[in-house]
């Protein structure tokens, strides 16, 4: 009877999960409507985001509430050839669904105008659609420009099979995305299964751990990272693995991952940097002529001799690092235990652990700035 009702319950559990992701995705294309529409001058496509009577109370120097119909709204945007830029990028933030209502915050970044807005969107979904049914907005000067980093992160909560728990390095994460973010790019998230990743060496104690643990876009963010399918090479100007125990499993071998890191670095000039356990992931990457990635260069990461070989979690490992890496052609260096260090060979920048989150991010932003 146990075995039955577990079953039972598993299965209403993965209809239910089912479900939701179904009502996500149909909220998603109708906010991508939305950001798409008005950052390509494409009025039919920002009509089908917004409920027919919507009303968008603005705010302009003489109104505080500045109440604009969807249509009107709308209108606005034929004023250019369809089609063209308008100079807005778009981002989804967040969203929550409850029953037959949503509501979603959007990042719209103007760098032509050093402009950031965010909007705040409620929507209902009406006739079986998902409708924006009213929204607002708010705007501030910023330096962020647009371009994007992509965050290689890990859906592994275990050590392979075992019972051992692990997750993606909390500190190696919020260092560099703290870097990035002042530094005035947007960083997105990518996972093998998308969604939630565990988590692991978080100090609340710590006030930059403390600013990011209490960030709910931040939190959101790596709450529903993206997949493969997702992804777009062509948006991004470098790739960052992030390390962890997680780094170890599911990522180096994910030939979607794999395909999105080489586009971005050999067809748009990309970055490639990994930090710590997380240059686990860059072992498997092949160029288009079929080298490895990292024969000829020199590589840093987490090194086997700092690893505790005789705790239980060592002898799951898939593969050692180091040692795989100097069987493709590569160079491994480290330095002192427990401070930073980071090699930079090219287009690829490397670091041996969380310490070394910080400059990786730096020396990448001033290689970008140059370029």
């Amino acid at each position: 009877m146990r075995i039955y009702l577990f079953i039972l319950f598993t299965i209403i559990f993965n209809v239910d999960s089912f479900a939701k992701s179904i009502e996500q995705t149909k909220l998603n294309q109708t906010l991508n409507y939305y950001i798409n529409g008005t950052s390509f001058n494409k009025p039919d496509i920002i009509k089908k985001a917004f409920y027919s009577e919507a009303n968008l109370y603005l705010t302009r120097k003489d109104q505080d509430i500045w109440t604009v119909p969807s249509k009107e709204y709308a209108d606005w945007f034929t004023k250019k050839e369809y089609g063209s830029f308008t100079g807005r990028i778009g981002k989804i933030i967040s969203s929550e669904i409850n029953g037959n209502i949503a509501s979603a915050k959007i990042e719209v970044i103007y760098p032509s105008k050093n402009l950031y807005y965010i909007d705040l969107l409620l929507l209902k979904k009406i006739a079986g659609e998902w409708k924006i049914i009213s929204k607002t907005a708010s705007s501030k000067k910023t330096n962020k420009h647009g371009q994007r980093i992509l965050f290689i992160v890990s859906n592994a909560d275990k050590y392979a099979e075992s019972t051992l728990n692990t997750g993606n390095s909390f500190s190696e994460l919020v260092n560099a995305y703290d870097t990035f973010v002042k530094g005035g790019y947007t960083v997105d998230f990518v996972s093998p299964q998308g969604g939630a990743i565990p988590l692991a060496y978080i100090n609340t104690s710590d006030q930059l751990y403390k600013k990011y643990l209490y960030d709910n876009d931040f939190m959101s963010a790596i709450g529903s990272t993206m997949k493969p399918s997702e992804i777009e090479a062509e948006n991004y100007r470098a790739v960052h693995y992030i390390g962890g125990g997680s780094a170890m499993f599911g990522v180096a071998d994910n030939k979607q991952i794999q395909n999105i890191v080489m586009s971005i670095y050999e067809d748009h000039d990309g970055l490639i940097s990994s930090v710590c356990h997380g240059t686990a992931g860059i072992v498997n990457l092949k160029t288009k002529n079929g080298v490895y990635l990292v024969a000829g260069k020199t590589i840093s990461g987490y090194p086997e001799a700092y690893e505790n070989t005789q705790k239980a979690y060592f002898k799951h490992f898939p593969f050692l690092i180091q040692k795989t890496i100097e069987s493709r052609g590569g160079n491994f260096k480290y330095g002192p235990r427990n401070e930073p260090y980071i090699q930079v060979d090219g287009r690829l920048v490397t670091g041996q652990n969380y310490l070394s989150s910080a400059l990786i991010a730096q020396k990448m932003i001033e290689m970008l700035n140059k370029t």
